[in-house]
């Protein structure tokens, strides 16, 4: 390949798929002697998301940047935008690589104002769901699929991580006039080694992000509906943080379940694994979820609903795939807890996944962008 690059990531809240996204591909972009950075917001994230931080500080060359950015378009956003955009083009890029709504609306715009003083400055753009979750007969999705109709003239390239993801771009925003690319998220190898349940572990699991679109709401009722159908009430586990996370407390201690439920703080999706029988994603909108491609990877058995790419990674037909709606979810909690060992055999096997969801694939398919992007 052609010369090494400096590769600037920007991305807003440095928490859940997006975050792990970014990890992966810059782990993998300066294993193959790229300069690396990351500028994201500092208002945003907790203890984990310090930690892994920390990890991070010594491999990349161009450094991590942290400056507050408003998840909404707002006053605020003039200054935060002016520092962003300070802090950018200090870096030098050749490659601005936006994720996320936010994150993508700053990669091209700056992108953009810099190629007045540089010439070379690829502009790339993964959605990541972000605003394509937006209804587009709403108000405010009328204006954001306006924006996002214009920005494309800012854009070198659409990355998009699921076909699911790439299609929606196509119904609401209309037919991409840039290339545009179909990049599955990966895996390490190390992560589809086998991850067993501890002897203490709970019947059920939710990991993910404490707020409506994830569906803990539709799990945590779920588990009201499910104790009659198995003759005992089950037990779960609750990670994550979020700021609806009250409000599930309060669901929780309204259906009388205190005592089935325990919350826990955000922690590694393979530690999260150990406490529990089954993984339940009841969300009611995903792009690619990374939660989903680790608990397959992991051979941990799951329930997740058809929604956005999780019939990619599972297969449309899969029993194992329910609509976002509580009594459909505790008749599948139901069938996978009565017998547990029949239920894991419905799970996608081991070599397809390596095969479509390796994180190598998914660093060369990227850098291929780039340098296609750079040509261009």
């Amino acid at each position: 390949m052609a010369g090494k690059l400096r590769i600037v990531h920007c991305f807003r809240s440095p928490v859940g798929g997006i975050f792990r996204h970014v990890r992966d591909l810059t782990e993998a972009q300066v294993a193959a002697g790229h300069m690396v950075g990351i500028v994201c917001d500092s208002t945003t994230g907790g203890e984990l998301e310090e930690r892994l931080f920390e990890q991070m500080k010594g491999t990349l060359a161009l450094g991590i940047h942290r400056t507050p950015m408003q998840r909404h378009v707002g006053p605020g956003d003039v200054t935060s935008a002016r520092r962003t955009y300070r802090i950018i083009k200090e870096l030098r890029p050749d490659v601005l690589h936006g994720h996320g709504a936010k994150g993508g609306v700053y990669a091209r715009l700056f992108g953009s104002l810099l190629r007045v003083s540089r010439s070379r400055v690829a502009r790339l753009y993964s959605p990541h769901g972000g605003s394509l979750h937006y209804d587009e007969n709403t108000a405010p999705g009328k204006l954001f699929f306006a924006l996002e109709y214009l920005m494309a003239r800012f854009t070198d390239s659409l990355l998009f991580v699921s076909d699911y993801e790439r299609r929606t771009y196509r119904r609401k925003v209309g037919e991409p006039p840039i290339p545009n690319t179909l990049v599955y998220n990966g895996l390490r190898a190390t992560e589809f080694e086998t991850v067993t349940a501890g002897s203490d572990a709970a019947d059920l699991l939710y990991i993910g992000m404490m707020r409506d679109l994830k569906g803990p709401d539709i799990f945590i009722d779920a588990l009201a509906a499910v104790a009659s159908r198995l003759g005992r009430a089950p037990s779960a586990v609750m990670v994550g943080d979020g700021d609806d996370l009250p409000r599930y407390h309060e669901q929780v201690k309204r259906l009388g379940l205190e005592g089935n439920v325990r919350f826990l703080p955000p922690m590694p999706a393979r530690e999260a694994f150990v406490l529990a029988a089954l993984v339940v994603v009841p969300s009611r909108a995903e792009a690619m979820p990374y939660t989903v491609l680790e608990a397959l990877a992991a051979a941990r058995p799951m329930i997740a609903t058809s929604v956005g790419g999780i019939p990619e990674i599972f297969g449309s037909g899969s029993p194992a795939l329910i609509r976002p709606d509580p009594a459909e979810l505790a008749d599948k909690m139901s069938q996978a807890l009565g017998d547990l060992a029949a239920y894991r055999k419905l799970m996608p096997d081991e070599s397809t996944l390596r095969a479509r969801f390796g994180a190598d694939v998914m660093a060369a398919e990227i850098e291929k962008a780039y340098f296609a992007a750079l040509a261009n």
